[in-house]
């Protein structure tokens, strides 16, 4: 299993402004920071703040920051809010003499259910720390 561009972005964005809780930030100044593009931050940013994870400010002195404490932010809801959910391996998807007997998909989604969970014990303020 690998996480998508979208959240690794997505923590990258939340990591950054738990380290600067201090002032408004700006997309240039993230996208700068990490060497990614300003329009793909854009859209994680906005989803962001749909999702209630930060508080966003129009015009001159806008920017944004976290809405919440780090301590309140948790990982693994983060990560199952942006990775979209698909089984380890899809055993539909062509045919497979193994299905009726095969026990594989029931065991990799325990284990991706174990991923999400670990995550789950994690806040922000964790990996800041």
């Amino acid at each position: 299993m690998q996480l998508s561009l979208y959240t690794d972005y997505s923590l990258r964005v939340l990591l950054y402004l738990g380290a600067n809780p201090e002032r408004r930030l700006t997309i240039a100044e993230i996208a700068e920071y990490y060497g990614i593009s300003h329009e793909h931050l854009r859209k994680v940013i906005h989803m962001l703040g749909k999702l209630g994870y930060l508080e966003t400010y129009r015009g001159k002195s806008g920017g944004f920051e976290l809405k919440t404490s780090p301590e309140e932010i948790n990982i693994g809801g983060l990560v199952e809010a942006t990775e979209p959910r698909q089984a380890v391996i899809d055993c539909n998807s062509q045919p497979c003499v193994l299905c009726s007997a095969c026990s594989l998909q029931s065991a990799l989604s325990k284990a991706e259910d174990a991923f999400y969970q670990t995550l789950k014990a994690y806040s922000l303020s964790d990996l800041l720390k």
